[in-house]
C-alpha cells in the first residue's frame, strides 16, 4: 500500500505540472474518501494544498470529522458556509415552478441534494481559480461503476486518484496514511439528507460491489441490479453526447 501511495502522490504532482497549476484542493466532507485524498494532496504539495469544508444547513465548526481530517493531515483549509446561497437558489427555483404549476414535490428531495452538490462544485472551482489549484475528486471504483455521484456535482473535478481503488482498498490506504479511526469506521454517507447512507441508496453493501469488481460471484439479484445501475448511469461517465458530423446534409 505504501507503493500505491507513493505512486498516487507522484501522479498528482505530474498531473498538476502538466496542467500548469500551482497546487491541489479537495472538498472535505469528513468521509473516508475525502480524508484519503486530503492526506494524498498534502503529501504531493506540502505547501500548496488546501481542504475546503462546505457545510449546508450547518456551521463549519459542526463538521467535527472534517476538522479532524484537516488537522490530522496538517492540511491548510478554509470553511465556507453555503446555506444562504442554497436556500436562495432553491427557493427561487421552487417559487417559479410553483407559480408555473410544474413543481413536483416528489422529486424535490433528490433535486435539492443534487443542487447542493453542484453548488459545492461551483464553489470549489471558484476557490481553485483563486489559487490556481486543480480540484481533486474523491470517487472510488464502486462509486464510479455504479454512477453513485452527482453529474457536474461531486463528479465535476479535475483529477480522480481513487478511481481504481475498491472501498476496502480505500480503507486500507486510510489506515496506512493515518486517517483518524472515527473517520475510517464511519458509516459511508453522501449526506444527501438526514440519516441517508450510501449502502441504503445503492441497495447493497460496498463489500458486495467490491467482490463483483474483483470478478467474484455475488447474489444473482445483486448482480442484475449492479449491471442495470451501471448501464443506466453510463451518461455520467461520458462527455456530453453530440451527433456525428454532418455528411451530405
Amino acid at each position: 500500500m505504501e507503493k500505491r501511495i507513493e505512486y498516487l502522490t507522484e501522479w498528482l504532482r505530474n498531473k498538476t505540472k502538466e496542467a500548469g497549476a500551482d497546487g491541489l484542493l479537495v472538498g472535505v466532507s469528513g468521509g473516508i474518501d475525502s480524508a484519503v485524498v486530503s492526506y494524498l494532496i498534502k503529501r504531493a504539495f506540502p505547501e500548496n494544498s488546501l481542504g475546503v469544508i462546505l457545510p449546508i444547513n450547518q456551521e463549519v465548526e459542526d463538521q467535527t470529522d472534517a476538522l479532524d481530517v484537516v488537522e490530522g493531515a496538517d492540511l491548510d483549509y478554509v470553511g465556507i458556509e453555503l446555506t444562504d446561497a442554497y436556500e436562495t437558489t432553491y427557493g427561487a427555483i421552487k417559487k417559479q415552478l410553483d407559480e408555473k404549476g410544474d413543481w413536483k414535490e416528489g422529486k424535490s428531495q433528490l433535486g435539492g441534494a443534487n443542487l447542493q452538490a453542484r453548488l459545492r462544485m461551483s464553489t470549489l472551482y471558484a476557490v481553485g481559480n483563486n489559487y490556481n489549484y486543480l480540484i481533486v475528486g474523491t470517487d472510488n471504483a464502486p462509486e464510479y461503476y455504479t454512477g453513485y455521484f452527482t453529474k457536474y456535482g461531486d463528479g465535476g473535478v479535475d483529477l480522480v486518484p481513487l478511481i481504481n481503488l475498491q472501498k476496502e482498498e480505500v480503507r486500507e490506504m486510510a489506515k496506512v496514511l493515518g486517517v483518524p479511526n472515527s473517520v475510517i469506521h464511519k458509516k459511508p454517507s453522501a449526506e444527501l439528507w438526514e440519516g441517508q447512507t450510501d449502502e441504503e441508496e445503492l441497495g447493497m453493501s460496498y463489500d458486495t460491489i467490491d467482490a463483483y469488481l474483483r470478478g467474484e460471484a455475488i447474489d444473482s439479484e445483486d448482480e442484475k441490479n449492479l449491471k442495470a445501475r451501471h448501464k443506466r448511469t453510463e451518461h455520467k461517465r461520458q462527455i456530453p453526447a453530440g451527433p456525428d458530423k454532418f455528411e451530405g446534409v
